[in-house]
């Protein structure tokens, strides 16, 4: 796993309990599964005149804990206990503001094409792991992004098989991913 420590986060309020993992679809631009701007979008350094789509993220601070590639390899970027700023206005069983108690993991995608079996795969090992670190994170909290902000969020999105990730993760033997 890669660690690349993005400045955009803080302290989670309160020492909120972490029991909730909200998972995601990012693609930059739009389509184009290449990692670089991803990982520009969240350490604060993305060149808005590299795209036409970019023009909108200008000065836009967003982060998440983890991105999962189209071949399965996972970078941090945030530190679990630290607060990543990945679901914006939120909510989760009337408790808003989930990045305050939520990690969150994207996966690079779209909502035109399927995940890969690698995402799959190592999002449900991620997720086993992050379960293990926080015992009150269950297969129930674990959601979309379209799940705590229905009306402006789409992703995972439709092409995301719940079961078949349910199912790698049940099936997951080998733990062995260090997270911060």
């Amino acid at each position: 796993m890669r660690y690349l420590e993005s400045p955009h986060f803080n302290t989670r309020p309160n020492l909120e309990a972490i029991d909730l993992i909200v998972l995601h679809a990012i693609s930059l631009p739009d389509g184009v599964f290449e990692q670089a701007y991803i990982d520009d979008l969240f350490m604060g350094k993305l060149d808005i005149s590299a795209h036409p789509s970019f023009t909108g993220l200008q000065d836009m601070c967003v982060s998440s804990h983890f991105v999962v590639n189209r071949n399965g390899h996972i970078t941090q970027f945030v530190a679990c206990q630290k607060r990543a700023w990945h679901a914006g206005e939120s909510s989760w069983k009337r408790r808003k503001n989930c990045n305050d108690y939520a990690i969150g993991i994207e996966m690079i995608g779209d909502e035109k094409r399927p995940f890969t079996h690698e995402q799959y795969t190592e999002t449900a090992r991620l997720c086993r792991v992050l379960m293990e670190h926080y015992p009150n994170i269950t297969k129930d909290r674990i959601v979309g992004h379209q799940d705590i902000a229905p009306s402006r969020k789409w992703d995972p999105g439709k092409q995301w098989d719940w079961q078949r990730f349910h199912r790698s993760r049940a099936h997951i033997r080998k733990l062995d991913l260090e997270v911060r």
